[in-house]
């Protein structure tokens, strides 16, 4: 696939895939959405030891990405990384027991919740800086291209890290190497607290023309456009055709971090601009094509949303039941 400018999908006027998977990824996008707002709440009644940015508003892309990969294939994750996490397999259980400080943490309470990896499925990890993942996943593309297994990396980032260097340095090399490297800008609209029009200058998918990568603008909102485009990805970096940019453009329903008007001196947007743009709710969507298409009931999807329901609640208790991590160990695992 070579592409050369930026590109919009139009909605799906049908489903692309059968019953099975579309109720598979319902429920994946459910689950991070339930998990998002179970911590959401848990950082507001003081239960954990930091912060969280949630991902409530995003779950369509790395949902529909993630479905895409292999286990061994690598994904680099942001400070707004559950979604990611649980979308390419990861244990739920381990990822609140982490993000709850336990000894039961995927890291066993050390990385908390902008820091949980898990080697074993392939997620390099989550970063509190930046831009941070960008030039590791860039790493890991370059490995699995030196392994020759196929294997391909995807580097999950927003629009405010767009703006780091690192991505000019990422792109440039990934393209000089043709490194099978998916570079995936979920565009939220918010660099922190700034709308992202008065920090972010030009489209960013165009940001891959002077280094002729292949590039994409994408709804990402929508999970079937959200899916063919990642296809569409995945088979262009898993081919050799070397690296691919896409922009997602998107939404997020919640704070840049929970609890921030507890010291911000004015608002940055509306409840009613977030209103909204609640209509356009990735899950929300899904649901009512679902029904739309008579693929599903709403009793049948209440009924599945409450499965998954019960599953955070088992969580969050197992987390809130396990020891915290012995204060002797910790120094352990901090050098080889």
């Amino acid at each position: 696939m070579q592409l050369t400018r930026s590109q919009s999908f139009v909605a799906c006027q049908k489903p692309i895939f059968g019953i099975d998977k579309q109720l598979a990824l319902y429920r994946k996008m459910l689950l991070i959405r339930k998990v998002e707002e179970m911590l959401g709440n848990a950082s507001l009644a003081a239960e954990l030891p930091g912060p969280v940015h949630l991902y409530v508003g995003q779950e369509a892309i790395a949902v529909g990405v993630c479905d895409h990969l292999a286990e061994t294939d690598w994904i680099a994750s942001t400070h707004r990384g559950h979604g990611h996490f649980l979308a390419k397999g990861g244990d739920t259980a381990a990822l609140v027991a982490e993000v709850f400080g336990r000894e039961t943490g995927i890291c066993r309470g050390r990385g908390g919740s902008m820091h949980v990896a898990d080697f074993s499925r392939g997620i390099i990890g989550a970063n509190g800086i930046v831009a941070g993942g960008l030039a590791l996943a860039a790493g890991a593309a370059w490995a699995a291209q030196l392994e020759g297994t196929g294997r391909i990396a995807v580097a999950f980032f927003g629009d405010g890290a767009a703006n780091q260097g690192v991505l000019m340095e990422t792109l440039n090399l990934s393209s000089l190497w043709k490194l099978p490297l998916i570079l995936v800008c979920e565009n939220n609209g918010f660099a922190e607290f700034s709308p992202s029009a008065t920090v972010t200058s030009g489209r960013i998918a165009e940001r891959a023309v002077p280094f002729g990568v292949a590039h994409r603008t994408v709804d990402g909102n929508n999970l079937e456009a959200v899916w063919l485009a990642a296809e569409e990805a995945v088979a262009h970096a898993r081919g050799g055709g070397g690296p691919i940019l896409l922009e997602f453009e998107t939404y997020r329903l919640r704070g840049h971090m929970e609890q921030e008007m507890a010291f911000l001196s004015k608002t940055y947007r509306t409840n009613a601009e977030v209103e909204e743009r609640r209509s356009a709710d990735p899950i929300r969507r899904f649901r009512e094509a679902l029904i739309a298409h008579r693929f599903a009931t709403a009793a049948d999807l209440d009924d599945l949303e409450g499965e998954v329901q019960d599953e955070v609640v088992r969580a969050k208790q197992a987390a809130k039941a396990a020891p915290w991590p012995d204060v002797t160990g910790a120094k352990d695992f901090m050098f080889a």
